[in-house]
């Protein structure tokens, strides 16, 4: 038996998308298929197969290293590896020793900018079929499975905001090549537009020539891009997608960064999600997470009200009190990097509380009532680009299930964001490592295996950052002391 069969590892669904890839990859001519897991961090890892050993991949899986886990966002290795465990106290751990990374065959793709190249995205396991714990596509599933077992499937659509520059630098200097390695100087990027008309057609139509691949290829590769728009800073832009149940949404989100990654280097761009890049004059990058819950039996928008007053139904009141309930402790998933805290500022158009709002951009949650209620949401404002979706999405999962489980009241809508009084979001990933260190809510939600996995790697990135001098440092304290 195959290592898929063995386990029993596919649906229905995916073993009859299995039997056609061998036909598309004949039907393409692919000579290559690249079969990539989304890591800790959302970005995707993974190995290139040979066309003639897909088949064999899709049945029995690629091995790979498990020290890939242990890795921080410099490719760090924060794990003793060598140790009983490899740091993670379990055996297969150890060594650095190889995990299997299983195609999921319902995500194959062919990619338009490389040449006859197909992709697939892969769940990892131990060789005894059990999932690794710490592999956050999993995680999301469970999450979802859970939400399924109360009657609801997740519904998610994505506005991402990002980057994209002129690189003049096209060569790596081998000084450059460290952990991490140098990005590109400012001096060797230049801006597509000026910026500060926002959603003007003037700025978009000076960003188009350089996004039109980009735009084509994304539509090519399958996911359900909904608009292009020209945002407010110098060179920025957002693409936004039409809302997808579950696995599907965060999926889009690491495809679609990586596919924007690749695209801009081959054409001398640099594309970047980074939440606020130190180049004078950007404004901060954002990732809006629209979702709702749909009635698993009945396929109606289980947010809008129906019969009863308001414009949420009590399912979407207690949803929502749920999220703002754990949006301290949530922050580490929807905000992981210490970047991304430069954004939360009073008056920016980004939030700095907890609190909800209708029809409101200053406020963490703002809700978007639908008059017919087919589109009714709640459109979570915290987030940056660079989290990872499953771990993004499964907070909100957990936490909305939690305020319907205890029927939570979000409190009045806050129609003063920076003024209403409320919790405040953690002011650097240092205090919201705290927040989810001492959270109980999602040291149980998400197990405590875990939770204490990913504090000890975003607390080495916080370690790292702060034993570097700083330019602020140096020009604050050289000359004055």
């Amino acid at each position: 038996m195959t290592f898929v069969e063995r386990f029993a590892l596919w649906s229905d669904e995916q073993r009859a998308a299995a039997h056609k890839i061998p036909r598309l990859v004949e039907e393409h001519e692919l000579e290559v298929v690249r079969v990539s897991f989304p890591d800790q961090h959302g970005l995707l890892r993974g190995k290139t197969v040979m066309a003639g050993d897909v088949a064999s991949a899709l049945a029995d899986g690629c091995a790979i290293t498990s020290s890939l886990f242990a890795k921080d966002t410099a490719n760090r290795t924060v794990f003793p590896l060598w140790a009983p465990g490899g740091g993670f106290g379990i055996k297969a751990f150890e060594g650095a020793g190889d995990v299997v990374m299983v195609p999921d065959p319902t995500t194959f793709h062919v990619l338009p900018w490389a040449g006859r190249t197909g992709w697939l995205l892969a769940d990892v396991y131990f060789a005894d079929g059990r999932p690794v714990p710490f592999a956050t596509r999993h995680i999301y599933r469970g999450a979802l499975t859970r939400l399924a077992q109360a009657g609801y499937d997740y519904v998610a659509g994505l506005e991402v905001e990002f980057h994209v520059f002129k690189n003049d630098a096209s060569r790596i200097a081998p000084e450059e090549s460290g952990q991490p390695g140098v990005p590109p100087a400012a001096s060797s990027l230049g801006i597509l537009t000026r910026g500060y008309q926002y959603l003007s057609e003037l700025r978009f139509d000076e960003l188009e020539p350089a996004i039109e691949g980009l735009r084509r290829d994304i539509v090519k590769l399958g996911l359900p891009l909904r608009s292009v728009e020209c945002e407010y800073g110098p060179s920025q832009c957002e693409f936004t997608f039409h809302a997808a149940p579950g696995l599907a949404a965060a999926d889009t989100m690491v495809l679609f960064r990586s596919a924007v990654k690749q695209i801009c280097r081959r054409r001398g761009l640099h594309a970047t999600f980074m939440c606020r890049p130190q180049i004078p004059n950007v404004m901060s990058s954002g990732w809006h997470l629209h979702q709702s819950l749909r009635d698993a039996r009945t396929g109606a928008n289980a947010f809008a009200p129906g019969r009863e007053a308001g414009i949420l139904s009590d399912a979407g009141l207690h949803f929502l009190a749920g999220l703002l309930r754990h949006a301290r402790p949530a922050t580490v998933f929807t905000t992981p990097t210490l970047n991304g805290y430069k954004r939360f500022r009073p008056h920016s158009l980004a939030p700095d509380r907890a609190i909800w709002g209708q029809d409101n951009r200053g406020v963490m949650m703002r809700v978007i009532a639908d008059a017919e209620g087919k589109a009714t949401r709640l459109e979570n404002r915290v987030g940056e680009p660079a989290a990872n979706p499953y771990l993004y999405m499964a907070s909100q999962v957990l936490a909305g299930l939690d305020g319907m489980r205890h029927r939570l009241d979000p409190g009045p809508s806050a129609d003063a964001p920076y003024d209403t009084e409320a919790e405040f979001l953690p002011k650097s990933l240092a205090e919201a490592n705290a927040a989810l260190r001492h959270s109980a809510f999602f040291r149980e939600a998400f197990g405590a295996e875990f939770i204490d996995y990913l504090l000890t790697i975003k607390e080495a990135e916080v370690a790292r950052f702060l034993s570097e001098v700083t330019d602020w440092e140096q020009r604050e304290y050289f000359e004055m002391y």
